[in-house]
């Protein structure tokens, strides 16, 4: 018989949760009593980076100075890593992990993003997780464990809602209403913000910004937009529309699994009130929705540290039943 873990367990046993989306690689150290001891942030990645020896040398680079900044506060026995873009293919992922943070791949699990984020949020079977952060999706897991999702398909494609959408629409209304009235855009307050977020208003650098930069630096136009709505109904009118695509999402999964309650969590979310009341707003009034700041990579840090007190245990527990029979 396996004993759970005990009080000194509790306290010396470190689990890591890293929380990886297009923006920001979110990361704590938690206790088996759940307590979180440490907790930081590096730059954003993605699983989709593994597909090009430059993006494999980028994601490296952000594991180390995130394994560093972790190594600083204490050697975790477990990692649950959450990764946006993640396919499945955990493999390679998790031996760079092990290494750098000098533990067995078997020692590091790698999911999606959106799973970690749903079970900060619900049990399995319990209800839909609409999230927005550079992307949009919404997610289900049932009380078997599958995964169920509704968008999430990437940015070149849709993710509605989500920062990078919202600033992609912000940027492509400037430009129109340039295209029939040129220098319009002096008296748009949103516009101001926004080519005072990159750099300029000359086409060129409206070009090369939504062109070269990565899509989590995209996305943080949005913050440019949010900060603008008071004053420009576009602005505003865009948000709104962002909280329409992400009821969408929830309505999707609803029609397909039944009414279930609505937590609405990511960074996205929270750029303006409109967006989460024009959510509201196009979801049936039976539909319960929240809003809630979500914490995955603690969550995630919870459940490693969980993971690796019991293997803990079982290791001890052989080594007794081995000294018993010597």
């Amino acid at each position: 018989m396996i004993s759970f873990p005990t009080a000194n367990t509790a306290t010396s046993v470190l689990g890591l949760g890293i929380d990886a989306g297009g923006t920001q690689t979110r990361w704590a150290l938690a206790r088996v009593d759940g307590a979180i001891v440490a907790d930081g942030a590096v730059d954003g990645l993605s699983a989709l980076q593994m597909g090009s020896e430059s993006g494999r040398a980028g994601l490296h680079a952000t594991f180390a100075k995130l394994c560093h900044a972790v190594l600083a506060v204490g050697q975790p026995r477990a990692v649950v890593a959450g990764l946006t873009g993640f396919g499945g293919d955990d493999v390679a992922l998790a031996q760079t992990l092990a290494a750098l943070l000098a533990l067995d791949a078997g020692d590091v699990t790698i999911c999606n993003d959106i799973e970690i984020a749903y079970r900060d949020s619900f049990e399995p079977g319990q209800g839909y997780l609409v999230y927005a952060g550079t992307g949009s999706i919404a997610a289900w897991i049932d009380t078997d464990g599958v995964f169920h999702r509704a968008g999430g398909r990437g940015v070149l494609l849709d993710d509605g809602g989500g920062g990078y959408w919202i600033a992609r629409e912000a940027l492509r209304q400037i430009w129109r209403r340039e295209d029939e009235a040129p220098g319009s855009w002096q008296a748009s307050p949103m516009a101001k913000a926004v080519f005072a977020h990159i750099g300029g208003s000359d086409w060129s650098l409206s070009r090369a910004f939504m062109y070269g930069q990565e899509r989590g630096s995209i996305g943080r136009l949005a913050l440019a937009v949010a900060a603008s709505a008071e004053a420009d109904p576009l602005a505003l009118e865009i948000l709104q529309r962002a909280g329409q695509e992400l009821a969408r999402l929830a309505l999707a999964l609803t029609a397909r699994h039944g009414p279930r309650p609505v937590v609405l969590a990511g960074r996205a979310a929270q750029l303006h009130p409109a967006i989460a009341a024009a959510m509201r707003a196009a979801l049936p009034v039976s539909l319960t929705m929240e809003q809630k700041i979500a914490r995955p990579h603690e969550a995630a840090a919870r459940q490693a540290a969980k993971v690796a007190a019991m293997a803990l245990v079982k290791t001890e527990h052989f080594i007794n039943q081995i000294t018993d029979l010597s």
